[in-house]
């Protein structure tokens, strides 16, 4: 049975803003599904690793109304299926700002959630929207959160709080919508401008495979018989070309074994998308590979981070490489305004390449290139966008970005 495309995720959807100001309750609003997928994350309220949920958004044939639901809440009349997204949601807390840039690399558009009842712009709102920029992303849509628990008055200040701030940016004209996330409230507001504006993912399938791992799982449950065990599941986002049931992949840079790195190979044994079990899948929405992987390697999250490619493609791991990059005027995440002073010889700096972040001891600066040692080696390719962040009062801090070449 033919599946309809508009059932299968071709979009993926970041949710960024600061701690606290609804982006896990924005989105358990939508889908019915919490991002918090840990104990920790659960108790602490706050999402640590990139989480990710489907939804369907269906415009009904009345009212013409945006929802989540096969049949119209608002007028109870029928719907028609429009598209199918992937909801990406990045941790706010300052100290893991370096795990919500990596999810920056694969995602189409965004919501970023601002809260009526504190200042705009707070430190992690003004760094994720520089995150944003440098990443290229244009479709946004800023949900001023949280008015059903403010007066009008502080509503309308806060409103023209966020006009202020994306005044300059190229954010400047993009919508600002008031909303609950909590009671729902203009929510099918979000669900309209991510259905007409947010494109989906530009699909080359004529590309070689790659795939950035978000997450890895073993999905066996304890006390399960040796004949039934499951291979271990990749999850993640697929960057360019296609990949096929039976495939034979390769993992990088793989494990660790007496100081070296080893790839792993290992066969694609079936492909899960949208809910749905494919015979092949591509660019655009979140993907689970289960391969024929022992699943201890791929138990909580042991291979997140890695880069999955195909076996007939040559690949190199690089000890080292130059990146052409640009700073910020001023250090992002922090209360005070303070300027980001130039990067020295020596110094170690986080770069996120993708969902990959490694450890950069640079050895050579030379007037915008810089030259870098990877703690980790690391399979990357001309031109893939790097981040920079560096160590700042303890914390890791976003002060640039760039380009890698070799």
């Amino acid at each position: 049975m033919k599946i309809d495309e508009k059932l299968i995720s071709k979009t993926n959807v970041g949710v960024f803003g600061h701690v606290g100001h609804g982006k896990s309750t924005l989105v358990n609003a939508i889908t019915g599904i919490s991002t918090l997928r840990y104990s920790e994350e659960i108790e602490r309220g706050i999402t640590i690793k990139l989480g990710y949920a489907d939804a369907r958004i269906y415009k009904c044939k009345s009212c013409e109304k945006y929802s989540t639901n096969s049949k119209c809440p608002y007028c109870f009349s029928e719907t028609e299926i429009i598209k199918t997204i992937s909801f990406v949601d990045s941790p706010g807390h300052e100290s893991l700002m370096s795990v919500a840039i990596t999810g920056a690399s694969i995602i189409n558009g965004a919501i970023m959630i601002i809260a009526a009842n504190e200042k705009c712009p707070r430190p992690q709102t003004r760094e994720h929207l520089i995150a944003l920029q440098a990443a290229g992303i244009e479709k946004v849509v800023f949900a001023q959160n949280k008015i059903d628990i403010v007066s009008k008055e502080r509503a309308l200040e806060s409103y023209e709080e966020i006009k202020k701030f994306l005044k300059g940016s190229i954010y400047e004209n993009s919508p600002i919508i008031p909303i609950s996330a909590s009671q729902r409230i203009n929510i099918d507001k979000i669900l309209e401008f991510i259905a007409n504006e947010v494109p989906e993912i530009n699909i080359n399938e004529t590309k070689n495979f790659k795939m950035y791992v978000v997450r890895s799982f073993d999905i066996n449950k304890p006390g399960i018989s040796i004949e039934n065990i499951k291979g271990g599941v990749l999850g993640g986002s697929i960057i360019c070309g296609k990949i096929k049931r039976g495939d034979e992949i390769r993992i990088l840079p793989g494990i660790k074994i007496d100081n070296k790195y080893k790839p792993l190979e290992t066969y694609v044994e079936n492909i899960r998308k949208s809910g749905f079990d494919l015979e092949e899948a591509s660019s655009g929405g979140l993907v689970g590979l289960l391969t024929s992987l022992d699943p201890a390697l791929t138990k909580a999250d042991n291979l997140a981070g890695s880069v999955v490619i195909d076996t007939k493609r040559d690949f190199e791991i690089e000890e080292e490489a130059y990146i052409k990059y640009k700073l910020f005027e001023k250090v992002m995440g922090i209360e005070e305004n303070r300027n980001v002073e130039p990067i020295k010889i020596g110094e170690n700096l986080l770069l996120n390449i993708g969902v990959v972040k490694n450890i950069g001891k640079v050895i050579n600066v030379n007037g915008e290139n810089l030259r870098v040692k990877f703690s980790i080696p690391m399979f990357f390719e001309q031109d893939d966008k790097v981040t920079i962040l560096r160590l700042i009062d303890k914390k890791w801090r976003l002060i640039g970005y760039g380009y890698l070449f070799k």
